[in-house]
């Protein structure tokens, strides 16, 4: 497994802060899916491996916990908040065009492996509903217009990177 040398640092450091080496399991998961983007099979042994651990153990932690993903993302990932206040303002309608500006369904990447779109829980800015978080960047009142603008924009700084 490739980690960056920041991450194996961190990782180093981090395991020594629990009496159990065990309980550090869901911290060393973010660390390595913020360093690869995703929890492959070989993180999950390599986890299991550094903690004295069986896969299995790691593993049921990835299959319950929905914020692991199993497998690679989009250059940019779109969260479309699904809870009440955004269902009620047009969530589910910006969700709509985001899939249909990406061509893609919730859970998938693009064709072109710019965009993964997600329904995810409340992303706490309710009273500006509908919102979406592009990576780390909180979008608000993100109706279908302004979510094919988004879409533009991702699409020509995608473009502008391949050249």
């Amino acid at each position: 497994m490739n980690l960056k040398p920041d991450t194996l640092k961190r990782i180093d450091e981090v395991i020594p802060h629990y009496p159990n080496k065990r309980s550090a399991s869901l911290p060393l998961l973010h660390l390595v899916q913020e360093d690869l983007g995703y929890i492959s099979d070989e993180a999950v042994e390599w986890i299991a491996a550094k903690l004295g651990l069986q896969p299995i153990n790691i593993l049921e932690l990835v299959t319950f916990y929905p914020m692991f993903r199993r497998k690679p993302i989009g250059r940019r990932h779109i969260k479309v908040c699904r809870t009440l206040s955004c269902a009620l303002m047009g969530g589910y309608r910006t969700c709509a065009e985001f899939k249909k500006q990406f061509g893609c369904e919730l859970g998938e990447t693009s064709a072109d492996g710019e965009a993964t779109i997600e329904f995810v829980e409340c992303l706490a800015s309710c009273g500006t509903a509908p919102v979406v978080m592009i990576d780390e960047e909180l979008h608000q009142k993100v109706d279908a217009a302004k979510a094919a603008e988004l879409s533009e924009k991702i699409k020509q700084e995608g473009a502008a990177a391949r050249r």
